[in-house]
């Protein structure tokens, strides 16, 4: 809502702007009128909509302002004429051209009122011959006539001045066309799918008052809601379905406050969902401020994966845990653009068809929380999760973990999602290995090679370490050894790839071993990639077993991706506790039991989550 409301009377002398004031604040005609009254200010405790107000009395005669400034400073411009001076009602004209300029120049959306002063000397309205002006011009939101000297509509007056700022008709509403804008359909089309729960397209009893205590913090009564329903029923034959508001019930509503002056209550609604006066989402509703202190990472919470999963089950339509390229758009229908591109598929695990899976669809999110928690909140916001969950904004779906010293010091950590940072020389093998970590193998792919524009650089999925579900993002980094920065390096473990067929690639590895990661403490694993064709002798002058030896690391790790079944996570996992337990020794991680319990508890935990997760689909 808007701090305060600042109007500006304009108009010919002698018209009773001055008067106009006076008459507000003293109640009481004065007996002396002064040439122009000072900018008065009326505190937000005595005016209807809350808001301090400024008055600002402009005379053409004041040399200390001119009227572009005034013009620049005004949220809404009352233009006041006398109803019984002809000549000062044809000049409203001349005054909203000059205005109209000036507006124009100041470059923001400034509502005019119509200010016929002077009632009480005519016994006649001067509406005629104003109201073709008022339809020549959309930028008079009403117009409003009273008098100074016996009170008649002067609060009334200045409430419509409020109200025509706080409420404005001109981004609502079209009066030449007698409907809705473009604008505010598309801002109360998504408003209805984001309370619509179940997306069947039906906004229900519960649906309705979750949406009326949201907006208006009250519930609707049993009898009022059907009296809402019933005034639809009565205007159109489609706006109520199976004893539910549609879509075009729910627009018609609003049309009809509109149309009957209450453009309060959709106000209120748009507001409530984030909307400013222009119909925009704010920048605030958006992105809400979230300090992270450096070397803390940020990831979802309890809540917020479990206010994903409901969006996820709502846009599941046919609950294959699957969302096939239409429930995608439709899920994405409340953004304005499609968020995500044809590379999230190569990012995160699909089914058979191409299409992202549960699983998927919440490590995409993930993987967003972790990289670029801006616009996690952006999405949110776009989703309606501070509505939907009753939360002050979407900062309340993220958790910032504590710095990464700490969880060295103490030997743990409470972190769900850890960075791989995987390094090789060209041809290596990187991308297969990230497709291998989502399921995918070379030797039942139709299409061996990704198109260049569907290339993902990222492959995340969940791991389990000794029973608990952790999340692992491993990101390929470009084979410049020259220009490694930090933020290349800046992981919780590091994959060092080589391909074994190639006599060259393992001098890549050993190169940036020596100088990027031979001081640091992050955990490293070197992988030997391509195990599936014939090894080659390296021409390093160490084989990779003796540098590995030598380096005290842990030996190189067989893997390809070139089999008939689903490759093996078993390097993944390995990745995983050296990132949750980086502090370990070589020794620990060889230890067969502490694997033994690892892949155990991994296995046990992905089955049983599976079940769980089909059981609960059952039961919808």
């Amino acid at each position: 809502m808007r701090k305060d409301v600042r109007i500006l009377l304009v108009g010919e002398p002698k018209v009773g702007k001055t008067s106009l004031i006076m008459s507000l604040v003293s109640e009481e005609f004065p007996d002396e009128v002064p040439l122009r009254a000072e900018e008065i200010t009326i505190p937000a405790d005595v005016t209807p909509e809350r808001v301090p107000t400024h008055i600002v009395d402009y005379s053409g005669t004041d040399t200390c302002t001119s009227l572009y400034d005034e013009t620049h400073m005004a949220n809404v411009i009352c233009i006041v004429y006398s109803v019984n001076n002809k000549k000062s009602i044809e000049k409203v004209t001349l005054c909203l051209k000059l205005l109209n300029v000036l507006i124009l120049l100041s470059c923001h959306r400034v509502p005019l009122i119509l200010v016929g002063n002077k009632s009480d000397l005519v016994e006649h309205s001067s509406m005629e011959t104003i109201l073709p002006i008022m339809n020549q011009y959309s930028e008079i939101e009403t117009c409003v006539e009273c008098s100074a000297k016996n009170l008649k509509n002067i609060s009334e007056l200045f409430y419509y001045a409020q109200k025509a700022v706080l409420h404005p008709t001109g981004p609502l509403y079209s009066p030449e066309d007698k409907e809705m804008k473009p604008s505010c359909i598309k801002a109360l089309t998504r408003i209805f799918k984001i309370s619509d729960l179940d997306n069947d397209g039906i906004l229900n009893d519960n649906e309705l008052n979750f949406f009326q205590r949201t907006c208006f913090n009250i519930p609707l009564a049993p009898q009022a809601l059907e009296d809402v329903k019933n005034v639809v029923r009565k205007n159109m034959s489609d706006g109520v379905k199976d004893n539910g508001l549609t879509l075009k019930g729910f627009l018609f509503l609003h049309t009809l406050f509109i149309q009957r002056g209450r453009h309060e209550t959709t106000w209120t609604v748009l507001r409530r969902f984030g909307y400013d006066d222009d119909l925009e989402l704010t920048q605030e509703y958006l992105f809400p401020l979230l300090k992270i202190p450096p070397d803390c990472t940020t990831e979802l919470n309890h809540n917020a994966y479990l206010f994903l999963q409901s969006v996820f089950d709502k846009h599941d339509k046919d609950r294959d845990c699957a969302l096939s390229p239409d429930e995608l758009k439709d899920l994405f229908k409340v953004f304005p653009y499609m968020p995500w591109g044809p590379d999230v598929n190569n990012t995160v695990c699909t089914n058979e068809q191409g299409w992202i899976t549960y699983q998927g669809y919440l490590s995409q999110w993930t993987l967003t929380t972790y990289l670029d928690v801006q616009r996690c909140l952006e999405y949110l916001g776009y989703l309606g999760y501070s509505i939907i969950q009753e939360q002050e904004s979407q900062t309340a779906a993220v958790t910032i973990t504590r710095n990464k010293r700490i969880d060295l010091q103490k030997k743990q950590t409470q972190r769900s999602v850890f960075l791989c940072n995987v390094l090789g020389a060209r041809g290596s093998g990187k991308s297969g290995f990230l497709q291998a970590f989502l399921g995918r193998n070379l030797a039942v792919s139709t299409d061996k090679r990704i198109r260049e524009d569907h290339m993902s650089y990222y492959a995340m999925s969940t791991t389990y370490v000794y029973g608990q579900e952790k999340y692992l993002l491993l990101h390929e980094v470009l084979p410049d050894f020259e220009f490694l920065s930090e933020a290349d390096l800046a992981c919780d473990v590091v994959c060092l790839v080589y391909d074994i067929s190639n006599p060259r690639s393992f001098e890549y590895c050993a190169k940036v071993y020596k100088k990027h990661l031979l001081d640091s403490k992050t955990p490293c694993v070197i992988i030997a990639a391509k195990s599936d064709l014939h090894e080659a002798r390296q021409y390093y002058s160490l084989s990779p077993l003796d540098f590995c030896r030598k380096h005290k690391l842990h030996p190189p790790q067989m893997f390809t991706c070139n089999t008939d079944e689903a490759p093996s996570k078993d390097i993944c996992t390995k990745l995983t506790t050296m990132a949750m337990y980086p502090h370990m020794t070589q020794a620990d991680l060889k230890n067969s039991t502490f694997w033994l319990r690892a892949s155990v508890g991994a296995t046990v935990f992905a089955v049983l989550g599976f079940a769980v997760y089909k059981a609960l689909l059952k039961h919808r």
